[in-house]
């Protein structure tokens, strides 16, 4: 059976290595030191033996499928499988009855532009707007646009269709990503996993744009786009599916009958209830079960699924699949490794409060899963994530944020990849009791972590040495940033919501940090009453350009007016200059610069204006 070869139903005799990564990262005694935030909680590092990798080999599809089935009938309620569509429709409708989210592309660019905000230099991430200088090409509703820069027209457009569209651009080709709803009823889809009204499926198309943009390859997958990142012309896109099984519900009977009733179900599923169907350009397959790995320790039914493609190709191929029974939703890539993540969150008193980390090796055509490991706590987003130097930091929340009984703390961690784990290195834990994370970035050694409950305390993190990370500097303001961004000559761009002193949040702010000194200082503020920008929770709306240190920030404010637009700033050593606003038809989503020319593209058009934003030089319809 080759790659992507369908699973037969009976595979007696088939020998196929998967290797089952068994790694027990037990991090007991990992409590996050120091006591309250005034007291700088002392840097402490790990102890007690490093935890041992142990390599298991399957000997056939037989033996991962019994694996399989073991561990979805460890989970499985009375509803079915945790999270998947039909346990979520069955509680709903017993309810219901009173019953039980910069490229390389443009070096041929005659002009200096600014590419995608992106977490890692070199690692692109997908967008609703990409340009190479040349060309804008944004995919907004069902249909994908080329604007040329220079006679600021349109040139091109392309039907794609229903779903939530991303896109990235290299050279002359777009990859189109586009989550399908399965509530949707779109037909064509390979083997789709049906949801409760959320992504189910996932399909990508590259699109040829030397003349009118036209398809040139396919591919469609029966799992939900997770995330994706696109690093020396190779795109990996990750995508999560669920086992398709279907469960029968017992009208009569206690919920310990129900449970027995699914386990049943589960023994007589086959392997490819697990594995997803893809169609590759026409040709139809499925993911094998030798490209598949196992965790010790199932963080779910799902199966997480990373496909490479080149997009210096005509057309996409197969993906080259390698698989790991897991979840994870944050995805977080540097140039030779991809991370999976994947939390519980703080959703009550049985969530595990801790962290998986998957660790996939992307510094050739064929990805492998590398390593795993945990911290305890939960993620903010994959800014929360950042290698350096061979060591991941990771800053958890523990806890839960406005609890009595479990008070809620932050911590970053230190990890260092060796022999297959993610083996500890060091913390420093005490930040923000009582409070959650509410942005993080990590720039070189340094680390910058806000936390959130009525005051906004900006933590340094001196990360020289990853084994002892020690507390450099706080600041304590009204409000909170949620998402910080550099600027020349230590100082950090913040973008949030200004707060009262009793933490009610009053609009949007624009902060200035200077974090060149032992204490983190804010020089300036600007704030937009009963406002909020999408760059608060979205970097990709987000726009600074170093060349005249132009700021752009997309807003909305909810007043008697219920204005849009586009804050313009000019950043200067000690302070935010506001030299204007942008207006265009609709709410602003991106900005980019292209030589002297700013563009805003909203929803319905894409505006052209001078640096300043005080000369509009042209509108292109959307």
């Amino acid at each position: 059976m080759g790659a992507g070869g369908a699973v037969p139903a009976s595979n007696t005799g088939m020998r196929r290595s998967v290797l089952c990564l068994l790694t027990t990262l037990s991090l007991a005694g990992c409590t996050a030191g120091g006591g309250a935030v005034a007291d700088r909680p002392a840097p402490n590092t790990y102890s007690g033996p490093a935890p041992q990798l142990r390599l298991v080999s399957y000997d056939s599809c037989d033996d991962l499928l019994e694996s399989v089935r073991e561990a979805a009938k460890r989970v499985v309620t009375p509803w079915g499988l945790p999270g998947n569509g039909w346990d979520l429709r069955r509680q709903l409708s017993s309810r219901a009855e009173g019953g039980p989210q910069a490229s390389d592309a443009g070096k041929s660019a005659t002009q200096p532009y600014s590419g995608t905000n992106t977490h890692e230099a070199g690692v692109d991430e997908p967008d609703i707007v990409k340009t190479d200088g040349r060309r804008i090409v944004t995919v907004l509703g069902e249909t994908l646009r080329v604007i040329d820069t220079t006679t600021r027209q349109a040139t091109g457009s392309l039907h794609v269709g229903y779903g939530s569209h991303q896109l990235f651009l290299q050279g002359d080709r777009a990859l189109v990503l586009t989550s399908v709803s399965a509530m949707a009823g779109v037909g064509g889809i390979a083997d789709t996993r049906m949801g409760y009204g959320g992504p189910s499926a996932t399909r990508l198309r590259l699109v040829d744009l030397t003349g009118a943009p036209r398809v040139t390859g396919d591919y469609e997958i029966g799992a939900e786009l997770t995330d994706a990142r696109l690093a020396d012309g190779t795109a990996r896109v990750v995508v999560t599916s669920h086992p398709m099984i279907d469960f029968t519900w017992l009208e009569k009977g206690t919920d310990a009958d129900r449970v027995a009733a699914n386990r049943k179900v589960i023994d007589g599923a086959p392997l490819d209830r697990w594995l997803p169907a893809y169609t590759a350009d026409g040709t139809g397959g499925r993911l094998d079960c030798g490209q598949v790995s196992r965790p010790a320790e199932f963080s779910g039914t799902s199966l997480v699924t990373v496909l490479s493609f080149d997009l210096s190709r005509a057309t996409l191929g197969e993906g080259r699949p390698a698989a790991v029974l897991a979840d994870a939703r944050t995805v977080y890539g540097t140039g030779d490794h991809l991370y999976l993540a994947h939390d519980e969150g703080w959703k009550g008193e049985k969530a595990k409060d801790r962290t998986e980390l998957y660790v996939f090796d992307v510094s050739g055509p064929q990805p492998f899963f590398a390593a795993s490991g945990s911290v305890p706590g939960w993620l903010l987003n994959q800014y929360s994530l950042s290698e350096h130097d061979g060591v991941l930091r990771v800053a958890t929340t523990s806890g839960q944020p406005w609890s009595t009984q479990e008070r809620s703390e932050s911590t970053v961690y230190t990890l260092r990849l060796h022999g297959g784990q993610l083996q500890p290195l060091g913390k420093l834990g005490g930040l923000g009791k009582g409070e959650r994370i509410y942005a993080v970035r990590f720039l070189g050694p340094t680390g910058y972590v806000v936390t959130f409950r009525q005051t906004d305390p900006l933590y340094a993190i001196d990360l020289r040495d990853p084994a002892r990370p020690v507390l450099a500097g706080e600041l304590k303001i009204p409000g909170y940033s949620s998402y910080l961004h550099p600027v020349a000559d230590g100082r950090l761009v913040g973008v949030g919501q200004d707060a009262s002193e009793q933490g009610r949040v009053s609009g949007l702010q624009v902060s200035l940090f200077d974090v060149g000194s032992a204490d983190p200082k804010r020089l300036d503020q600007e704030k937009v009453p009963n406002g909020y920008s999408e760059a608060e929770y979205d970097p990709h709306a987000f726009l600074y350009w170093p060349a005249t240190g132009l700021l752009v920030v997309p807003y909305a404010a909810y007043d008697k007016q219920n204005r849009t637009g586009a804050l313009l700033f000019r950043v200067n050593s000690g302070s935010l200059e506001k030299t204007g606003e942008v207006h265009p038809v609709g709410y602003p989503r991106r900005s980019l610069v292209v030589g002297d020319t700013l563009w805003v593209v909203a929803d319905a058009e894409a505006m052209a204006t001078s640096l300043s934003g005080a000369v509009v030089l042209a509108r292109v319809n959307l």
